[in-house]
């Protein structure tokens, strides 16, 4: 049973997430520097463009996190499973996350920064 309120233990998934797809697109950004695409700038653009929206978006998470004193932190994984600590007002609780299901967030994630935003 956890104590963090829905839409608290939203914010600090947030907190999870954003900088996962920040790395993906990091990533993503390096691979297309290097690729022989024929005009890269547009790729490159949105990408990039993509990086600060979720940057923008990560500040305002952890600005929420600091005002309302929360904090999370990787504490372990194996193959199938990563393991948070979520402190939360004082409280402190672990929540075990399914890799696959981690995937599919951010995979979810990068299909509203790269197109779905604009719609």
């Amino acid at each position: 049973m956890t104590r963090i309120p829905n839409e608290d233990r939203d914010i600090i998934e947030q907190a999870m997430y954003l900088p996962m797809v920040l790395t993906v697109l990091e990533k993503d950004r390096i691979i297309i520097e290097k690729a022989p695409f024929k005009l890269k700038e547009p790729y490159l653009n949105l990408v990039e463009e993509t990086i600060r929206a979720v940057q923008k978006d990560l500040k305002v998470v952890k600005d929420k996190m600091r005002q309302e004193n929360m904090k999370v932190q990787q504490i372990g994984h194996d193959e199938a499973f990563t393991m948070y600590s979520f402190l939360y007002k004082g409280f402190e609780e672990q929540h075990n996350y399914f890799n696959p299901r981690i995937r599919n967030k951010v995979h979810e994630l990068m299909e509203h920064y790269l197109y779905n935003r604009f719609k």
